[in-house]
């Protein structure tokens, strides 16, 4: 037979009487704050680690060697955070937030310091997947918890503050990554993380106060292991597609179909679980909530456009207009500030009035339009032509990235927020990884044409190894050779941003059907409780 539920968030009721359901701790600003110290520092570890490692490849290359091999230590850290993060949503769902929190905490904390410590390339591979592994229930557990802390209604006036995380991981991740790499050594790039992971175990142990629980279901590990498996193929096929391997290459099509079934698997194992009233890892029927299914389309096309977009400014800016590859971070700073501000300013806005319908349609609109004025680029554009193009596209992100988490959360209820925080980071993520993969196939299709018309058949073959230029190394090709290079970069940026338009697009519509509900001062209602009992 079900017990009551109580989430995290609740008390335990005085005098053995059962408990509110869906209680949530009523906490002062003051308390939300200490407690918001110790989530914003976990953020800044999952984000800035991926930032702060591409800086220092270079040495790490020449020191363990494995050249071969170096896409891996980025590829395992992201392949590792994509499929843990549904998983550490739902473990959080079932035994506490606090607890798996501050064990993904630990986790990428020991990732950290045995990636400091590697004596080769497959050991550094190996423990940057462990430190991916405990970013996703980084990430996850932030926007859990926070969703267990405040309401949704109180919850706008928080969001610029992890609109700022991401503007610092962003700007100054390449900065502190090449400052630690030119006067210490690449090893700190990782030791960096351990005393500030310590006190942000530390904040959060004092700080979060989350009644402890206990559950009669466990995790659908069936279901676990084939989502993974599909998660872990759909990313290598993003990964690999039109870069390592052509598109219609076996390995690309094997990935394909490995993806399609275990995906198709899991859903039936899914649903098979949920009939036998046990726990699934991802409910379905949390899909079934029009808002939170429409919410998590346009997660995917937002990561899609911006994140597949993006990736291809700092190119742009090194290789045609010239900027230092040290200082590429600094080259963001105009998007990030138009979406910091924008998002401050929403978010004080959805406090305000409990509305927030309008904010996605105008991200959307006003995102098509940055990425129109962005594939107007060309060789003659200034730097503070793109940047004013980039202020546009901040801002249509600032209406965007902290309102998909809050319209997922608002969608379900309280015991299923992790789900549903795991959920929205997921298809970001997933939409962001084909994103960059199919705009980079697109990029590089583009600037061999360029070429190839420029200076011939030779002309193609001779800058095969273009994505891999550095802007010293172009300053040493013949002047016609780099002409021809800087009008097929900006052709090929031209379409990346024109086809981001096109995608934004379907961000618009998916957006326009959006449905107005009002956000909770409280938790939504449980419709179907089940097996967590006040652990006392």
């Amino acid at each position: 037979m079900a017990q009551d539920q109580i989430p995290q968030q609740g008390e335990a009721a005085a005098g053995g009487a059962d408990p509110d359901p869906d209680a949530q701790i009523i906490r002062s600003p003051r308390e939300i704050r200490i407690v918001l110290s110790g989530l914003l520092i976990a953020m800044l570890l999952a984000m800035l680690d991926n930032m702060i490692v591409g800086t220092a490849m270079p040495t790490i290359v020449g020191d363990l060697g494995g050249v071969n091999h170096l896409s891996w230590v980025v590829t395992s850290y992201i392949l590792a955070t994509t499929a843990s993060t549904p998983i550490w949503g739902k473990l959080g769902d079932l035994y506490g937030r606090k607890g798996i929190f501050m064990a993904s905490i630990v986790i990428f904390l020991v990732g950290s310091a045995l990636s400091g410590l590697s004596q080769n390339m497959n050991e550094l591979i190996g423990f940057r997947a462990l430190q991916g592994l405990g970013a996703g229930g980084l990430i996850v557990g932030v926007m859990s918890i926070m969703g267990a802390l405040v309401p949704p209604r109180e919850r706008g006036k928080y969001q610029g503050m992890f609109a700022a995380v991401m503007a610092v991981a962003m700007i100054g991740g390449p900065l502190v990554g090449g400052t630690i790499t030119d006067h210490l050594s690449w090893h700190w790039i990782f030791y960096i993380n351990l005393p500030l992971g310590a006190l942000a175990l530390i904040v959060i142990a004092i700080t979060l106060h989350l009644p402890k629980i206990r559950t009669s279901g466990r995790i659908d590990y069936l279901g676990a292991g084939l989502l993974t498996v599909g998660i872990v193929a759909l990313v290598l096929v993003t990964t690999w597609g039109g870069q390592s391997y052509a598109w219609g290459s076996w390995q690309v099509a094997g990935m394909l179909a490995l993806a399609a079934v275990s995906l198709a698997g899991f859903l039936r194992v899914e649903q098979r679980v949920a009939q036998r009233g046990e726990e699934p890892v991802l409910p379905l029927h949390v899909f079934r909530s029009r808002n939170f299914s429409l919410i998590c389309a346009l997660g995917f096309v937002v990561g899609f456009v911006m994140f597949g977009a993006i990736t291809f400014l700092p190119l742009y800016q090194q290789s045609v207009q010239g900027a230092s590859a040290t200082n590429s971070g600094l080259l963001l700073m105009p998007m990030m500030l138009g979406m910091l501000v924008v998002s401050l300013v929403v978010g004080q806005a959805v406090t305000r009035t409990g509305r927030y319908k309008i904010y996605p349609v105008i991200g959307t609109l006003v995102m098509t339009a940055g990425m129109l004025l962005l594939s107007r680029l060309d060789t003659g554009t200034t730097r503070f032509t793109s940047g004013l193009f980039m202020v546009v596209l901040g801002a249509g992100m600032g209406f965007l990235m902290q309102i998909t988490m809050l319209v997922a959360q608002n969608s379900v209820a309280l015991r299923d927020i992790g789900v549903a925080s795991s959920s929205s980071t997921f298809f970001r993520t997933i939409g962001g990884s084909f994103g960059v993969s199919l705009f980079g196939a697109l990029f590089s299709s583009r600037v061999t044409d360029t070429m190839t018309s420029r200076l011939g058949a030779s002309g193609g073959q001779a800058i095969a190894g273009h994505a891999q230029l550095t802007p010293g190394m172009l300053s040493h090709l013949p002047a016609p050779v780099r002409e021809a290079y800087d009008h097929a970069v900006a052709n090929g940026v031209h379409s990346i941003f024109l086809w981001g338009a096109v995608i934004s697009v379907v961000g618009i519509v998916v957006a326009v059907f959006l449905e107005e509900v009002p956000l909770r001062a409280t938790p939504k209602p449980s419709e179907a409780e089940s097996h967590v009992a006040v652990e006392v």
